[in-house]
């Protein structure tokens, strides 16, 4: 399931990049207005549409699985973001972005021999490493979107630091996604809790912030900071909050601390200049 939303996901980010490009440009004093103008434009709206699959797809994982492992295997998505963007959008990436691609997959690959994907926990979190952590990683989205607003920086740079920021916001609707499968546990009413207004705040934000960056920076190299950003803030959660394993024995613990890094650095190996054949700054 994970794999699937990762695949979903990234074509979503890419349809929706094309249709935000189009669509009139987003304004934090104009929310409504600038919504409206981004589902006007076709792309966007089915790329909107196929990312609301992936998050369906992306909740059933987190209610078996967890998060911090979810989350790698969702990292993965820059294998297929690489591997679509160039067959089938038009990009071409250079020799860093697929050494970034072998670097993911060479991560994912020891996640899955080292057990990572067949890992049980109990369901049990501190609450107070919750309130800590979404506080802190949601205060982070939030400046990174302030800071981008000044407009010191170009439209390249500002791309990136709202590509960041969604996906700071994107990983605390994650945690508390996480949390509301285990509330789930006690009876629909456990989703009626702050943490549902949480999860729906930070998503509404990280769409807003996504949407601009995409206007306004480089395709590929936004998309890719908005999904480390938010595996890397939904992966601290895991480890924080739920107490997710990182492995049973030292080999274990060894093996798949590497195999974080390599999802890490794989992805950070994937923005850089990228070429398309229809827009220059893409």
């Amino acid at each position: 399931m994970a794999l699937a939303s990762a695949l979903g996901t990234n074509v979503a980010f890419l349809f929706k990049y094309r249709g935000a490009v189009a669509a009139p440009p987003v304004r934090a004093a104009h929310p409504l207005r600038s919504a409206i103008g981004l589902f006007r434009s076709r792309w966007f709206a089915v790329g909107w549409a196929v990312a609301v699959a992936a998050w369906a797809l992306h909740v059933g994982a987190l209610a078996l699985a967890p998060l911090s492992i979810v989350q790698a295997v969702l990292s993965g998505g820059l294998v297929f973001l690489a591997v679509l963007a160039e067959r089938y959008f038009g990009f071409r990436l250079g020799r860093r972005q697929w050494i970034g691609v072998i670097v993911t997959a060479a991560g994912l690959a020891v996640i899955a021999l080292t057990g990572g994907l067949h890992t049980v926990v109990a369901p049990h979190y501190s609450l107070a490493a919750l309130i800590a952590v979404e506080a802190g990683i949601f205060a982070l989205g939030a400046a990174l979107t302030l800071i981008s607003m000044h407009g010191s920086f170009g439209p390249a740079a500002e791309g990136l630091l709202l590509g960041v920021a969604a996906g700071v916001l994107f990983g605390v609707s994650d945690i508390a996604l996480k949390y509301l499968t285990h509330a789930v546990g006690g009876g629909l009413h456990g989703l009626i809790s702050p943490w549902a207004l949480t999860a729906i705040a930070a998503s509404v934000v990280a769409f807003y912030a996504s949407a601009r960056g995409l206007q306004l920076g480089r395709a590929v190299e936004v998309i890719a900071f908005t999904s480390v950003a938010a595996n890397l803030a939904a992966i601290t959660g895991g480890i924080l909050v739920f107490r997710d394993p990182i492995g049973v024995g030292a080999p274990a613990i060894v093996s798949r601390v590497i195999a974080f890094g390599l999802v890490i650095v794989g992805a950070a190996l994937m923005p850089a200049p990228v070429r398309t054949d229809s827009r220059s700054n893409s």
